[in-house]
């Protein structure tokens, strides 16, 4: 039993944040309904796609939900999603979206139906204009301070940070205004953009400070780690390493798993500084980096790992995603978050559940994400509290459909 059980949350989403949120609702135990457009919302088939074009993509962020497919463009379409997030029941009434549309699928509009709804709302920019992790991201100055020292071209990642950040951020606030309701009655809007998600931590983590009070703009410093020791080392099997000597204790047992404590003091006496204090490593990183380089390179991985993780080195080696799932038993079955799921229509893969351990709770499984539209007459039937006959002409007029073929999935993905 999930530690949300009970509560119920209608989603409509696409991208990454807002479908991420819901999904981390389903999985702690909430009822997440989510609704999209009877051809597909606007992630129905992002990549990674499968061969034959279905979406790996829809499947790992809609685990656990309830899908409903309905012709949003028609005025009974718009009736009967707002019946649905307005059903009543005192865990009812929340929800997520990222596609609030003025007139209909807003606060304001919905809120006349259900006074105390529950709306969390993400945007692009606080000013309303469309964003996306790729297009935040340069915005803000991350590319321009990442990749080989001494470049000048930005390098993006693939990660979308600010999506995950912001999915987060939509959970605590739809968990933060359901508790306000609970103990005032009252619902609410909370409104955020993806923008400000990462202008925030911007500040938070002191760039916007950095930037400010020393007049400065943060250089490119490859990968090595910033403020601190970290740096990435070439081993004599052609394996790559990342080591870090962030805390005094990593950088007294990376020295010591390396044999060059008496290199190290050699190193300080011609500095005339202590390689103690973690900025001036961050200085000093090229002298210690040449110091530690003929380590790796006369060195395979296997020959030291037993030795680093003896010493408490904090390390790891570089792998593709390939490697890493092949490799890391924390990405198998013997990480008690990962279950092998039969995901109809893509096959069986070690799937994710929460990474939350509750100690009062089992672990929850994880659930396959829903097929286009598979929860439609459920969800007509039970939370729009329709009749058998209602939901039949609905179907027939094409107003709402069920669940889509394989046959669909691949002649839309051609």
């Amino acid at each position: 039993m999930g530690i949300l059980k009970g509560m119920r949350v209608v989603e409509g989403s696409a991208f990454v944040a807002i479908p991420l949120a819901g999904m981390t609702l389903a999985q702690l135990g909430a009822e997440v309904i989510r609704f999209d457009r009877i051809e597909g919302g606007l992630d129905a088939r992002r990549w990674p796609v499968t061969r034959d074009g279905r979406s790996l993509f829809w499947a790992g962020l809609n685990k656990g939900k309830k899908s409903v497919a309905v012709d949003m463009k028609s005025p009974q379409g718009r009736e009967l999603i707002t019946r649905i997030i307005t059903a009543p029941g005192e865990d009812a009434g929340l929800f997520l979206t990222n596609l609030r549309v003025r007139g209909w699928m807003d606060h304001e509009t919905l809120s006349r139906h259900r006074e105390d709804l529950v709306m969390v709302a993400l945007q692009g920019d606080r000013h309303g204009r469309p964003a996306v992790d790729y297009s935040v991201n340069p915005a803000l100055g991350f590319p321009d301070a990442t990749g080989p020292e001494g470049s000048t071209e930005p390098v993006a990642h693939v990660l979308p940070a600010w999506d995950c950040i912001a999915g987060n951020m939509a959970v605590t606030a739809m968990l933060a205004a359901e508790r306000h309701r609970l103990r005032t009655g009252q619902g609410q809007e909370v409104l955020f953009s993806l923008k400000d998600a990462a202008a925030a931590m911007l500040g938070h983590l002191g760039i916007i400070g950095e930037v400010c009070v020393n007049d400065t703009d943060r250089p490119k410093c490859g990968n090595a780690l910033y403020g601190g020791y970290g740096q990435d080392f070439l081993c004599a099997d052609g394996a790559r390493v990342m080591v870090i000597g962030l805390t005094d204790r990593q950088w007294r047992g990376l020295v010591k798993a390396t044999g060059t404590l008496e290199a190290i003091a050699a190193l300080e006496a011609r500095l005339g500084e202590s390689l103690d204090d973690e900025g001036a490593r961050f200085r000093h990183r090229a002298a210690i980096t040449e110091v530690l380089a003929p380590f790796f390179a006369q060195h395979k991985v296997a020959e030291f790992a037993t030795q680093f993780d003896h010493n408490g080195v904090t390390w790891s080696q570089y792998r593709s995603f390939a490697q890493a799932v092949r490799e890391d038993p924390d990405l198998s079955t013997q990480n008690p978050m990962f279950e092998l799921l039969d995901q109809p229509g893509l096959g069986t893969y070690p799937v994710p559940g929460s990474p939350l351990a509750f100690s009062a709770l089992s672990r929850e499984a994880p659930l396959p994400a829903p097929d286009l539209g598979a929860h439609t007459e459920e969800v007509l039937a039970d939370v729009a509290g329709l009749s058998g006959g209602e939901i039949g002409t609905l179907f027939d007029k094409g107003i709402v459909t069920g669940p889509r073929s394989q046959r669909w999935f691949m002649s839309a993905a051609e």
